[in-house]
């Protein structure tokens, strides 16, 4: 892969994650459900390959847990092949 390349799939991501975030704020607004539900959420930080989680109930505990796990592992496989592939 070529910088160019490399820098053109950062920047599609980067726009991509911030359209899917303009839009589900537009559909939440719009939804009908006002302020009657719970609010669940949480999150991760990755130092590394090690995943600190976070969250306001145990669901979303695990829900991130998993996605972090097959994150990490993604990525730990990803700068293997890319090694072996410069290599």
């Amino acid at each position: 892969m070529t910088l160019e390349t490399l820098y053109s799939l950062g920047t599609t991501l980067a726009l991509t994650g911030m359209l899917i975030m303009i839009v589900a704020t537009v559909l939440l607004l719009l939804s009908k459900k006002g302020n009657t539900g719970k609010v669940r959420g949480g999150g991760v930080i990755l130092i590394g390959p090690i995943p600190i989680v976070f969250g306001t109930d145990k669901q979303s505990l695990k829900t991130i847990l998993l996605l972090s796990i097959v994150l990490t592992t993604l990525l730990t496989a990803l700068v293997i092949i890319l090694y072996l592939l410069n290599k």
